[in-house]
């Protein structure tokens, strides 16, 4: 208990920059399919391009990510599933143990370049050099479990990172929020008997949407149970019902937890633009979850939040979404407010 909350008045206090880190790099868009398919690089080059020609880009500071170790790999992966996935990728596969999840001759590593992403934004967070993090990475994460892949995902980059900054810097409570549409039974499994993780999603309900996990009573399994928390919402649900379930489960969870950190698997996927999806969330409507994320994380928490890139399949819908994202992260609690055009 000291040494948490040691940590947290080293986060307070210790922050160096008045902008967020912004990891990417540009070797995320060699992950890419032979046929079409939704997970594509363009997903990140619309984001990269947001932040070129508009006024966010005099307020991230732009960090080129290294390959995470195999030893921080391994914290969530097993060996014989990353010797599996190395393999594939050498002897040219074009999909890899899920029928929906491609791979070619770079995917291997840039699933490490991926997560050493997450765990690069981590870093600027927890060492100080930044309050918050976004993590526009590919591929996503959040439906590879400890030795399978599907939905687009190779390596669970969230439960890689949260891994890491449990070993690293001695966290002893991190919150992983995922909004994206689809239940992250990946991220779920990882941390089923664990509470030291609380995962809250908040999903369209499995009986309507991949993976069919998620539904209210999984809550977590021995040690870990009452740490996982599902709230499956029907389709055409927006952003009423999006708010109102932060306002009325996630945020007195937050309160409850008090963890030192909070991770967002940041999926736009509940956009009303996007194909894959049943909801109908605006960009307006993942404006007001990253602020109310953030209010929690001020009040509750400790300050200190890092976002990771989950879906998002309109590019149009991806691009605005990030946008109202990347806003909020930046202007939150301060009084100067982002131009509202593009340069």
């Amino acid at each position: 208990m000291l040494q948490s909350l040691i940590f947290r008045l080293f986060l307070r206090v210790n922050v160096l920059s008045e902008k967020i880190a912004f990891v990417t790099h540009p070797d995320y868009t060699k992950h890419y399919p032979a046929c079409d398919h939704p997970e594509c690089p363009d997903r990140v080059r619309v984001i990269g391009n947001l932040i070129e020609n508009s006024p966010l880009a005099a307020y991230v500071d732009k960090i080129h990510p290294e390959p995470a170790p195999i030893e921080q790999v391994t914290l969530v992966h097993s060996p014989a599933y990353l010797e599996k996935l190395k393999t594939a990728c050498k002897n040219g596969n074009s999909w890899f143990d899920y029928e929906d999840t491609y791979i070619n001759a770079f995917s291997y590593e840039i699933a490490l370049l991926s997560a050493g992403g997450c765990i690069g934004g981590a870093r600027s967070v927890l060492e100080g050099s930044h309050e918050r993090a976004f993590c526009a990475v590919r591929p996503p994460g959040h439906h590879a479990a400890e030795g399978l892949g599907m939905g687009f995902c190779l390596l669970n980059n969230i439960a890689i990172t949260a891994r890491v900054a449990q070993r690293e810097w001695g966290l002893e409570k991190i919150m992983i929020l995922d909004w994206d549409v689809h239940h992250g039974n990946g991220t779920q499994e990882i941390f089923e008997k664990d509470p030291s993780v609380f995962y809250v999603s908040i999903h369209e309900h499995p009986t309507f949407i991949f993976p069919g996990t998620g539904r209210r009573w999984e809550r977590g399994s021995g040690p870990g149970s009452g740490y996982s928390m599902n709230i499956p919402l029907p389709p055409g649900a927006g952003d009423s019902e999006y708010i109102h379930s932060m306002e009325s489960l996630v945020i007195p969870a937050i309160k409850e937890f008090a963890p030192d950190l909070i991770l967002i698997s940041a999926g736009f996927d509940a956009h009303n633009k996007d194909p894959l999806s049943d909801m109908t969330v605006t960009e307006e409507g993942f404006r007001k979850l990253t602020a109310l994320t953030l209010k929690a994380s001020r009040d509750y928490s400790s300050g200190k939040v890092v976002s990771i890139l989950e879906g998002g399949y309109h590019l149009e819908a991806l691009r605005a979404s990030v946008r109202m994202h990347l806003e909020e992260l930046v202007f939150f609690g301060k009084e100067e407010k982002c131009l509202s055009g593009e340069e």
